[in-house]
């Protein structure tokens, strides 16, 4: 599961591009009662998402001309040079170079081949996120990808992820992740890889990572998010095994799914 006893490999960071700064914070502030904190004037509009005090997120303006607004998951590096070389030689795209964050860390941007974008966080004063695994706040990372094999190869090779195959009925496979030296199984995944089907690729569907905030009720969480102007993508469902999960797209495009139940968030 998610912890902030970060280990290489692991989520320790995420952060949200969008277009209007202020209008993203109004939203996820009436959604899950987070504030936003501004990093300051030379930070370029980058703040931080705080619930009861903890930094849970962060968002900044889109950086890259025409980007979409997304969420982005950061892994956590010791070294986040040898990670950009390890991401290149495995097929990866660099898209924004290591660089300092004044002193409270190290980032870079990436590619996966599969075309889903990510990022890694090198601790300096900032070791990652204060809360995860509580209502409100993150608590699975998910992959969706147009190519399941080639996706698990590819972090296998960066960050020496292990993965272990659970059946989701019919010909669905779905593959849990956990990050180096935390074992196999749904008690030390991170994450999960899920190939998306022929139906989604036939109408244009590409790789992309999704974060998962942990709720107390499912449901009635997604209908205050559609009622502040998040469209609808998948309507609350039941997953075996899992609990109960929704995902929409949150007014600026920007997607995330709520859950409710294992990883458990109450």
């Amino acid at each position: 599961m998610l912890t902030t006893r970060f280990v290489p490999g692991a989520p320790n960071w995420l952060d949200l591009a969008v277009p209007d700064i202020d209008a993203a914070a109004a939203f996820y502030s009436a959604l899950f009662g987070w504030t936003f904190q501004s990093a300051g004037p030379e930070a370029g509009g980058y703040g931080f998402f705080q619930l009861d005090g903890k930094t849970v997120g962060a968002v900044g303006p889109c950086q890259e001309e025409g980007a979409a607004p997304t969420w982005t998951p950061y892994f956590l590096t010791t070294d986040a040079d040898a990670t950009s070389k390890a991401v290149e030689q495995a097929g990866g795209r660099i898209r924004t170079a290591p660089m300092d964050v004044f002193t409270a860390g190290r980032l870079a941007q990436f590619t996966d081949p599969t075309g889903a974008d990510f990022a890694v966080w090198q601790p300096g004063d900032t070791k990652g996120l204060e809360a995860v695994m509580e209502p409100n706040t993150l608590c699975w990372t998910e992959l969706y990808t147009t190519d399941a094999a080639a996706a698990q190869d590819f972090y296998r090779s960066v960050f020496a992820w292990t993965y272990q195959e659970m059946a989701m009925g019919g010909e669905l496979t779905y593959s849990l992740v956990s990050a180096p030296g935390g074992g196999t199984g749904d008690d030390t995944a991170h994450g999960g890889i899920l190939q998306l089907q022929q139906m989604h690729l036939e109408a244009g569907s590409t790789s992309e990572w999704h974060p998962y905030f942990g709720v107390t009720d499912c449901d009635a969480m997604y209908q205050t998010a559609t009622q502040l102007g998040a469209t609808p993508l998948i309507a609350p469902m039941d997953a075996a095994g899992i609990g109960r999960l929704a995902m929409v797209m949150d007014p600026a495009g920007a997607v995330f799914a709520l859950l409710k139940g294992e990883p458990k968030t109450a």
